[in-house]
């Protein structure tokens, strides 16, 4: 039992670090976007960058296979609704996070280089909007599989 408390535990942590990561990056991004201070918006998209790559690129590695490795410590099926509505969720999420990685990516080289400019490229805006329309339906599935996780609505076996 110990290592399942163990598994529950670093699951669980790192649920916290992909969601506070997805949350503070978007309010940060969002937040810096709307002051027009290209120097700000610069910084912050390379910072969404990062924290991108050092936090949630990791935190989903270690949700996917702790999941995994809870579901056989625990006995759930793999052929349960709750495991298929889980992982349609987690493939969802990620569907609109890879794109976002990439808008992340052309958000800093326009944000860059509008510090030469002192002028946001008008492409920013459009890329912002893409972004938080990527972002917001992954944001409420995250929500999705904590419900699903903690009240298990459907069967896991």
């Amino acid at each position: 039992m110990d290592n399942y408390l163990l598994l529950k535990m670093i699951h669980i942590l790192s649920a916290m670090v992909l969601t506070g990561t997805g949350v503070g990056i978007a309010f940060f991004m969002f937040m810096a976007s709307r002051t027009k201070n290209v120097f700000a918006i610069a910084i912050t998209a390379r910072h969404v960058v990062l924290a991108d790559w050092i936090f949630t690129a990791p935190a989903v590695v270690v949700q996917f296979v702790t999941g995994v490795m809870l579901m056989l410590t625990l006995g759930y099926s793999f052929d349960s609704i709750w495991f298929f509505s889980v992982m349609s969720l987690f493939v969802f999420i990620g569907l609109c996070w890879l794109p976002v990685v990439y808008i992340q990516y052309k958000l800093k080289r326009l944000a860059e280089t509008s510090m030469t400019t002192g002028v946001i490229d008008p492409k920013f805006k459009m890329l912002m909007k893409v972004w938080i329309g990527l972002g917001i339906p992954a944001f409420l599935s995250i929500l999705l599989i904590f419900w699903l996780m903690v009240f298990k609505p459907l069967p896991v076996v």
